[in-house]
């Protein structure tokens, strides 16, 4: 059992803010690394901290346990948050989330493939042909990425 699962044996479906990370892996082409997650929408690897972990901890851990690959020096992005990120999901738990966004070029090694737990497929995509059904906050952190450079 994680963090949150142990949290939410105690305090139910009630809304909670839970602090994040997305990490944009971009390659030597300059392509990003997208995942398809199990409900068929593609986003960059990310997940929650768990106790004690760092959000650069937390970042590198969720590339390699989503996509296989080893990441190193990760670069702030941006920290996203507010009402318009709030989630219900499907079993009622209710969420806010502080996602720290990250990004790096520094692929460490590792072989690319799906942990086929939480993602199906995960592939490098130019900034200009995205698949269809992109995480809206991706495409809001691509875009964030892509006028900083």
């Amino acid at each position: 059992m994680g963090y949150i699962e142990d949290l939410r044996k105690v305090v139910g479906n009630q809304p909670l803010i839970l602090v994040g990370v997305a990490v944009a892996v971009i390659n030597e082409e300059g392509e990003f690394l997208l995942q398809k997650r199990r409900d068929g929408i593609w986003g960059v690897p990310g997940g929650f901290l768990e106790l004690g972990e760092s959000t650069e901890e937390a970042g590198r851990r969720e590339v390699f346990e989503e996509t296989g690959i080893k990441v190193g020096k990760l670069d702030l992005v941006g920290v996203f948050s507010g009402k318009q990120h709030f989630v219900k999901l499907p079993n009622g738990d209710e969420f806010y989330p502080v996602t720290v966004a990250y990004s790096t070029k520094e692929i460490k090694g590792g072989v690319l493939k799906a942990d086929n737990q939480e993602t199906t497929d995960v592939k490098f995509f130019k900034a200009n042909e995205l698949p269809e059904g992109l995480n809206p906050l991706i495409q809001n952190l691509i875009k964030q990425y892509s006028l900083s450079l």
